[in-house]
């Protein structure tokens, strides 16, 4: 589960603190001015230099990009192999470069003009969980929404970027399905099935995982003589139907949904057994807001 970026949230709050944090260590490493200077880009050498690279830069179109030596300040510890975290990064990169820009470097292009994306994921922040990596979404093919809340808020409540986020992928991309998918072992989830109802506190956590009561209330009235565990998994999916009710309390994406120009699904991904459960919102008859039907449910092992 994840909450809304940006703005006033919990999470961006945190996340500046640790941001603050950071900072503060900077401060106050040893860091000579001499070293930071010598960090310099060639091609800021002469403006004659400068127009030379652009041009060279037009000539030979998208994706030949000049590799640039750099000699920046050490501020990441190293790894058990000797390679700090960013040259790992860069070297993934490179191969992406390599392996998947390069050969598909047309493709690239047109989405350079343009994307027309079938799919809007809303998924957690979770860094176990990536939505274009296991389920093979290609480059333009799906508009992902992470760090968004996999208990979307109703309208009203919406963060302005959630409100922005499906806005603009439903009335602009007109994404032809939105699907929710959350996750095994869910912390948020966790918190949310400990929480106390009477515990008064001004954690950023409760504070952002208590948009899943209703799911957490269906639990326990469904499933309360289980494990704890049990109901926590339980949780993970009620809370997905959750957020697609939640979803259709914005109006552009009823009224799209409405006209059958939009279907809403949920899914499921285990990845301790690596397994997908996927199903969708049967939204052909009125329904009340507590309520719900699914259908064409599959699972994938």
């Amino acid at each position: 589960m994840a909450q809304a970026i940006l703005g006033s949230s919990p999470l961006y709050k945190s996340e500046f603190l640790k941001s603050s944090a950071l900072t503060s260590k900077v401060s106050g490493s040893k860091l000579k001015f001499s070293e930071i200077e010598q960090t310099k880009l060639g091609f800021l050498c002469s403006s004659k230099s400068n127009m030379d690279l652009r041009l060279k830069a037009s000539r030979e179109g998208v994706g030949l990009v000049q590799d640039v030596k750099e000699n920046p300040p050490k501020l990441i510890t190293k790894s058990n192999d000797g390679i700090d975290s960013f040259t790992e990064m860069k070297l993934r990169f490179l191969s992406f470069k390599k392996q998947k820009y390069m050969e598909n470097l047309e493709r690239y292009q047109e989405l350079a003009e343009a994307q027309a994306p079938k799919f809007l994921v809303i998924s957690c922040a979770d860094s176990r969980v990536c939505p274009s990596y296991i389920l093979g979404f290609q480059p333009g093919e799906a508009f992902v929404v992470r760090n968004v809340a996999n208990l979307v808020p109703p309208f009203e409540n919406g963060p302005c970027e959630t409100n922005a986020a499906l806005e603009f992928s439903v009335n602009t991309l007109e994404v032809e399905n939105i699907l929710v998918t959350g996750h095994s072992c869910c912390g948020g989830i966790r918190a949310l099935m400990s929480m106390d109802d009477e515990e008064k506190s001004s954690s950023f956590i409760k504070n952002w995982v208590i948009v899943g009561s209703a799911a957490r209330s269906s639990t326990k009235a469904t499933i309360s003589n289980l494990s704890f565990d049990q109901q926590c998994r339980h949780c993970e999916k009620e809370s997905i139907n959750n957020s697609l009710l939640n979803l259709l309390t914005y109006p552009w994406v009823k009224e799209r949904v409405a006209k059958g120009l939009l279907c809403l699904h949920g899914g499921y991904y285990n990845f301790v057994d690596c397994t997908y459960e996927k199903w969708s919102l049967d939204c052909s008859a009125e329904q009340e807001t507590s309520q719900y039907a699914i259908k064409n449910r599959e699972f994938w092992s």
